[in-house]
């Protein structure tokens, strides 16, 4: 995670908590109110986070007004 700039560390530590508690389907808007965030600083991190993170398997899930994404545990 070294890598990982704060704001990264901070929504890949959001979606774990998130996760481990049942949740699976996040939008960036609503992500981003819980962490003090933009959406945009959130949007445009959640593509490169799908490519890198080891803690959680994060895809993209469908797309209405806004992008919804499917947060799941690896392993």
């Amino acid at each position: 995670m070294a890598d990982y700039s704060e704001e990264d560390r901070r929504i890949l530590e959001y979606l774990r908590d998130s996760v481990s508690r049942g949740e699976s389907y996040f939008r960036a808007k609503n992500i981003a109110e819980q962490l003090g965030l933009s959406s945009k600083q959130v949007g445009a991190r959640l593509p490169r986070l799908a490519e890198e993170a080891d803690e959680v398997e994060i895809e993209k899930w469908g797309r209405a007004r806004s992008t919804t994404w499917r947060v799941t545990p690896t392993g």
